[in-house]
C-alpha cells in the first residue's frame, strides 16, 4: 500500500475551501493509502501566534478532521510537534537546501512583501515541509496550486540526498484533484479563499452559524450580467459560487446551469446558502460531539505514537548514511 501525507496549519478559521480542497480528499484517500494527516503546528509559528489561541486551534483542527470523516483506524492523525523527528529532519533538509532555492519560493515573497522584518522560520519552512513528507517516504502528497513549488523543492532535496548518500527517499508525487481543488474568495473570484484573509466576509468558516453563512453569501461579489453560467475566465465570481454549489449539492455544473436558466443571481445565492447550511450542519454537530467527548486527545496520542515509530526509523537511517555517530542505548 502506498503512503499519502498532508497537513493543515492551525491558524485562522478553517474554511469551506479547506474542506473542499483538502479534507474531503483526505477522507477519500484514507481508504486506499497508508495515510498520515497532520496538524502542522510547527509551521503555524512561522508567524507570531498567541499561545492560548494556538492550543485551541490545534485541537479544533484535529476535531474537524474527525468531524469531516477521517477515521483514526484508517489514518494516522497527529500534531506535527508531537513527533520531534520532524524538527530534526527539518534541520537536515535546511542544510541541503540552497539560499537561492528558498528565495525563489513565491509564498515567502508574498508573505514577506512590505514587511520591515521577517522571521527566518518563514524563509526556511519549505525545508521543514520537505522533512514532513520524507520522514514517511510518502508516495503522494495532496497539494493546492500554491504548494506545488514547495513539493518540487521536496523532490529536489530527496534526489539530492539520494545522489550524495545513496538511494533512500521516495521522490513524492503531487495529488491535485481536478474538481474543487481551488475555492476562491467571496469578495474576489480571482484569489483563493484564505482563512488568513482579514476580511471575514471573504470566506465561509466551517463553524460559521447558519445566519452568518446566509449573510456572507448574500453579500458575495458577483460578475456583471445576471446569467448563472460557468465561465471562470469571464465570470469568475459566479463560477466560484457554482463550484461551491456543486460540491455541497452533488449537482454537476451543467445541471446547475440548467436549473437556474433565466433566473437572476439573487435567487441562486439564496438557495446556495441553504445548500451550504444543510451540508455543514452534520459536520458541525459531529464537531461539537467530538469536542465535548474529549476523544480527540486519545486520537492524537495514538496517531503520534504510530507516526513516531516510523519517523524514528527514517531519521536513524538518514543519520547513519550521513555519517553521524549513533547514540549508545
Amino acid at each position: 500500500m502506498k503512503t499519502v501525507l498532508s497537513g493543515i496549519q492551525p491558524s485562522g478559521l478553517l474554511t469551506i475551501g479547506n474542506y473542499i480542497g483538502a479534507m474531503k480528499n483526505f477522507v477519500a484517500l484514507q481508504e486506499d493509502y497508508n495515510s498520515y494527516f497532520m496538524v502542522v503546528d510547527l509551521h503555524a509559528i512561522t508567524v507570531a501566534q498567541e499561545p492560548a489561541a494556538l492550543r485551541e486551534a490545534s485541537e479544533s483542527v484535529a476535531a474537524l478532521y474527525l468531524a469531516a470523516g477521517l477515521d483514526p483506524v484508517k489514518a494516522n492523525i497527529f500534531l506535527q510537534s508531537h513527533v520531534p523527528q520532524h524538527a530534526e529532519l527539518g534541520w537536515i533538509m535546511t542544510t541541503l537546501a540552497a539560499m537561492g532555492e528558498l528565495e525563489r519560493m513565491t509564498q515567502f515573497k508574498d508573505k514577506s512583501e512590505g514587511k520591515d522584518s521577517v522571521g527566518a522560520g518563514l524563509f526556511v519552512y519549505p525545508a521543514l515541509m520537505a522533512a514532513d513528507i520524507l520522514l514517511y517516504n510518502a508516495d503522494l502528497v495532496p497539494v493546492g496550486d500554491d504548494q506545488k513549488q514547495h513539493l518540487e523543492l521536496t523532490r529536489d532535496l530527496a534526489g539530492r540526498f539520494n545522489h550524495r548518500f545513496g538511494d533512500y527517499f521516495t521522490v513524492p508525487e503531487p495529488f491535485i484533484p481536478k474538481v474543487g481543488a481551488r475555492i476562491m474568495s467571496l469578495d474576489d473570484g480571482t484569489k483563493k479563499m484564505s482563512k488568513s484573509n482579514p476580511n471575514v466576509g471573504s470566506f465561509i468558516a466551517l463553524l460559521d452559524p447558519p445566519d452568518v453563512i446566509r449573510k456572507k453569501l448574500s453579500r458575495a461579489t458577483t460578475d456583471s450580467g445576471r446569467e448563472v453560467i460557468y465561465d471562470p475566465q469571464n465570470k469568475p465570481e459566479i463560477s466560484n459560487l457554482m463550484s461551491i454549489y456543486s460540491q455541497f449539492s452533488g449537482l454537476s455544473l451543467d445541471e446547475i446551469t440548467a436549473k437556474y436558466e433565466g433566473q437572476m443571481y439573487g435567487g441562486f445565492k439564496k438557495e446556495l446558502a441553504e445548500v451550504v447550511v444543510a451540508g455543514l450542519e452534520p459536520l458541525q454537530q459531529r464537531y461539537r460531539d467530538i469536542r465535548e467527548s474529549g476523544e480527540v486527545h486519545q486520537v492524537l496520542r495514538q496517531g503520534a505514537e504510530n507516526a513516531q515509530a516510523v519517523a524514528e526509523k527514517t531519521l536513524i537511517a538518514v543519520k547513519e548514511r550521513m555519517g553521524f555517530l549513533p547514540a549508545q542505548r
